[in-house]
């Protein structure tokens, strides 16, 4: 049974953007007093039905809010069909219909870009998707930069309503859960402009670990001026990963407290 903390939703619109993205769209009573302005920031779908590790929790899959109809009283999500290691959240993407209803915790916070930088840096591979696309819309008409977004196919680019100086690179990896390195590659050959940045990264643990090496030693890029997460990590379901995180977390405190001292 799902707890009374958590909102139920019905499944209302089933959606191949492309071949690697499925969206759906959301709606029904558990919408009713759903917070706005939560796009790009994220849901966890509840799965009560699945074997769990810890008795207390139901198993849950974090997904971004792609979009909010508050006329419509609908919330889509987009679901890479790539990368989730679990399987659990993506079987459920595939064989959802209309009708179909789901438990869901949230919304979580939203991670937005800083207004008002000389430059920026978006990128992302196909489960950040999602929030790149809330991150660009917010983006001043004048913004200079790049945007680079990794996909498993030529077919899941999308044609992108960018500012005029923002120059984007499309990196094609058809296998991420095996291979990794091609969107970190791409981003270490972007040449560096000068001014005040903004950096908003996602991606897999591992990139995402020689990305915050590469930002914060190689380029000199403060705490105040990046955002960079892991959504996924390769060959580990989203709890295993999110322990994973907490482990690196908790390493990278005790490494700037020895440096402290």
């Amino acid at each position: 049974m799902a707890s009374s903390n958590h909102r139920i939703l019905t499944v209302q619109h089933v959606t191949q953007v492309t071949p690697n993205m499925r969206r759906i769209t959301f709606g029904g009573a558990g919408l009713a007093d759903f917070p706005e302005g939560y796009e790009g920031g994220y849901i966890k779908l509840v799965f009560p039905d699945e074997p769990r590790s810890n008795p207390d929790r139901p198993v849950m899959r974090t997904y971004t809010i792609l979009a909010h109809d508050v006329e419509s009283g609908t919330v889509s999500v987009d679901f890479a069909l790539h990368g989730d290691s679990g399987g659990i959240a993506t079987d459920w993407a595939m064989s959802a219909q209309p009708g179909d209803k789901i438990p869901i915790a949230g919304p979580g916070s939203v991670k937005r870009v800083a207004p008002g930088r000389d430059w920026y840096l978006l990128a992302g591979d196909m489960t950040a998707f999602p929030a790149l696309l809330c991150n660009i819309e917010r983006l001043p008409a004048e913004a200079q930069g790049y945007v680079v977004i990794e996909v498993a196919s030529k077919a899941d680019k999308r044609d992108l309503d960018l500012p005029v100086g923002m120059e984007l690179h499309w990196v094609l990896n058809p296998t991420p859960d095996a291979t990794k390195g091609g969107l970190v590659d791409r981003i270490m050959e972007l040449s560096w402009h000068d001014g005040d940045v903004f950096v908003w990264t996602a991606c897999e643990f591992d990139s995402m670990r020689r990305l915050r090496s590469y930002y914060r030693t190689d380029r000199g890029v403060t705490r105040d001026q990046f955002y960079l997460s892991s959504y996924w990590r390769a060959g580990r379901t989203e709890d295993q990963h999110k322990l994973d995180k907490r482990i690196d977390n908790e390493a990278g405190k005790n490494t700037l407290a020895a440096a402290a001292v």
